[in-house]
């Protein structure tokens, strides 16, 4: 008659001693990353005298966030429990675009937001895909990235180029430093072609990156 609520009482005390160990690794800070623009960029020939407006890329709710994601069924997500982005994925994605297209030295303006009522052309955006996921090679993963990218004539919101980026990069396992390394290559191997598609799009020729 005693050992049952014996029982019970230890299986308490462990569910508890579960409970606050998560709840104390969940007050752990997690180690910051941060994307940026790719070190190799094309450098325009001449400047346009007009205002470019990059605009945060659309994202699901799963993309739209500071933790960095893993896909790890085809319906299933996780994050990756000891990194974070340095900001909302979508939001990093513009501030490195924005920083990408400042160093072409190919337009006048270049910002989040128009010196005026309106830009002369925006760069809209959606982050469709930007996550790793498992491979069926023994131990690793690809880190995966898609963005459906339009330039849009502000005055009347009329597109005037679209185009879909996707891009892989294969890394031997899933380590987070082989994960963040395989995010760096193909968030700059993406950028890179915005920048370049941007340019021909604009009419800008520019030295090869």
């Amino acid at each position: 008659m005693i050992r049952a609520p014996a029982l019970c009482l230890v299986a308490l005390t462990l569910s508890g001693c579960t409970a606050i160990s998560a709840i104390e690794r969940a007050s752990e800070p997690l180690d910051v990353h941060e994307l940026r623009a790719p070190a190799e960029l094309p450098a325009a020939r001449g400047m346009q005298d007009i205002q470019l407006v990059v605009e945060v890329p659309a994202a699901g709710g799963a993309i739209a966030t500071d933790r960095i994601l893993i896909r790890t069924g085809a319906t299933q997500l996780a994050y990756l429990p000891e990194a974070r982005w340095s900001e909302d994925a979508p939001v990093m994605m513009q501030t490195a675009l924005v920083e990408a297209f400042l160093r072409t030295d190919a337009f006048r303006f270049v910002g989040r937001r128009p010196l005026g009522a309106s830009g002369d052309v925006a760069l809209v955006s959606e982050l469709v895909d930007f996550g790793a996921r498992e491979t069926t090679e023994a131990g690793g993963a690809v880190v995966e990235m898609t963005l459906v990218a339009r330039l849009v004539r502000e005055d009347d919101a009329r597109i005037v180029a679209s185009r879909r980026f996707t891009g892989a990069s294969r890394v031997p396992d899933t380590s987070t430093r082989a994960l963040l390394a395989g995010f760096d290559q193909v968030s700059d191997a993406v950028l890179l072609d915005v920048v370049e598609w941007v340019l021909r799009a604009r009419g800008i020729s520019a030295t090869a990156s």
